[in-house]
């Protein structure tokens, strides 16, 4: 196949550099949280291709029939092509799509020109989140039949600080658009799903010490998914001898549409430009 296909319909190239950013889209998420993150990096010279995760961008129903293995693999395969069209390829990832990152980071070595990790999560420890489902009801429904039947459903501020964009983002819903899922992504959550997260956690975890590539470690102080722990835990824990780490305030989880997303993008190009030349 090649990389247009592989992309996807709801997946996007941008720009005409010879060194490229391959953009790991979050899980339940879509390429469109990515969007403007890629232009400015097409802006600043690099390619940024968007591919869509398996499973995503269609029905729920599809979603479920995935695997965090499928996630990883969608990913792969695009990489691969990349390697073929462009002279350097990166990676980066925001928050599960930071994990996959990091695991087709980890199998691929230096192949790999460098690492980008937005809001990488591998544990739910944000302000937002309620610990009391997290440490107890969350095993009750996840390795149980339960998890069949329930969903979770994101609420307000949906990891989103800046009031205009979380306007946005509530109205689509409110509206209950029929195409909200290749707008925005899903909302709501089937426990499958997020028991296949939990097993790309686990896996990530293990594979952390192979990362050998630069990495930039991107992460907000006031991140409500996912606490800066999760950045700090990771750095501690990488193979790579050059990790850089830009720690911001001022936006929360979804970084590349909050109120720092020009400032992240144009620190995300300053590293792939540098390690490109």
């Amino acid at each position: 196949m090649s990389l247009e296909q592989l992309i996807g319909e709801n997946g996007f190239i941008e720009g005409k550099g010879q060194d490229a950013v391959l953009l790991v889209h979050g899980l339940t998420g879509t390429p469109a949280e990515m969007k403007h993150y890629g232009k400015v990096l097409a802006r600043k010279g690099l390619t940024a291709v968007c591919p869509v995760l398996a499973g995503h961008c269609a029905s729920i129903k599809t979603l479920t029939a995935t695997t965090w293995q499928d996630w990883v693999s969608s990913i792969e395969q695009v990489f691969l092509e990349m390697r073929k069209r462009y002279r350097k390829v990166f990676i980066a990832g925001l928050s599960m799509g930071a994990l996959i990152a990091l695991m087709v980071a980890a199998r691929y070595k230096e192949a790999v020109a460098g690492v980008i990790l937005l809001s990488v999560t591998l544990f739910y420890d944000g302000w937002n989140m309620p610990p009391f489902k997290q440490r107890f009801l969350l095993p009750i429904v996840l390795y149980t039949p339960l998890k069949y039947f329930v969903h979770w459903e994101e609420t307000a501020p949906y990891g989103i600080k800046c009031e205009r964009t979380r306007a946005l983002v509530a109205a689509i819903l409110d509206n209950k658009d029929a195409q909200a899922s290749e707008k925005i992504g899903y909302f709501k959550t089937p426990a499958t799903v997020i028991l296949e997260s939990v097993r790309l956690i686990r896996q990530a975890k293990k594979q952390l010490a192979d990362v050998v590539s630069p990495v930039l470690i991107v992460h907000s102080t006031e991140d409500d998914m996912a606490s800066i722990k999760n950045a700090h835990y990771v750095e501690k824990r990488l193979g790579s001898r050059d990790i850089q780490t830009m720690y911001i305030s001022d936006t929360y989880h979804v970084l590349t549409l909050d109120k720092r997303k020009d400032d992240i993008a144009k620190r995300s190009a300053e590293f792939c430009l540098a390690l490109a030349h």
